[in-house]
């Protein structure tokens, strides 16, 4: 039997945008993201003045997860996180959001904010293992199946990466 490849992460690249897309049509059927969003993005993650950072998560030729954070002035914005089904319970959905507050802490945000759906409890019990606390909803943000969000807000996210206690079962 062979072992299980340990994901690689690195930086997301214009060339990950297809298999990026895949996986998002796969996870968020009804509200995934587009083409031109990621491309967008991605406009703002490269240079001095970077804005943004977006990683992917690599098993042997694969991609099985990807990340992105938006930051402006001292709040930051997880834009998603995305784990790949047979990966769930691995410890990557915690690595992805571990290297996204890095990415905060780099550009000095003193808050990290996210939108989770209400209905998506295994998200919310890893933002909350992180420090993230819940403080309020978005009625019908996700659209078009009209789901709320719950909003969660970190502060400090650097003491958050230095004092996380992962677990195996819950990334």
């Amino acid at each position: 039997m062979t072992e299980p490849v340990t994901p690689r992460l690195r930086e997301m690249r214009w060339w990950d945008i297809d298999p990026v897309l895949e996986l998002e049509k796969n996870l968020f059927p009804e509200d995934a993201w587009s083409r031109g969003m990621f491309w967008s993005e991605l406009a703002h993650a490269r240079g001095p003045e970077a804005t943004r950072r977006y990683v992917v998560a690599e098993a042997g030729d694969r991609l099985v997860g990807y990340a992105g954070l938006a930051s402006s002035g001292e709040l930051a914005d997880v834009q998603t996180i995305a784990v790949a089904r047979d990966h769930w319970g691995t410890g990557l959905g915690g690595r992805l959001l571990t290297e996204l507050l890095r990415a905060a802490t780099t550009f000095e945000c003193a808050e990290v904010m996210l939108e989770c759906r209400v209905d998506n409890v295994r998200a919310q019990k890893l933002y909350e293992r992180f420090g993230f606390e819940p403080i309020g909803f978005r009625r019908g943000y996700y659209q078009p199946g009209n789901v709320d969000a719950l909003v969660m807000r970190l502060t400090d996210p650097a003491t958050s990466v230095n004092g996380v206690q992962g677990t195996e079962t819950h990334g």
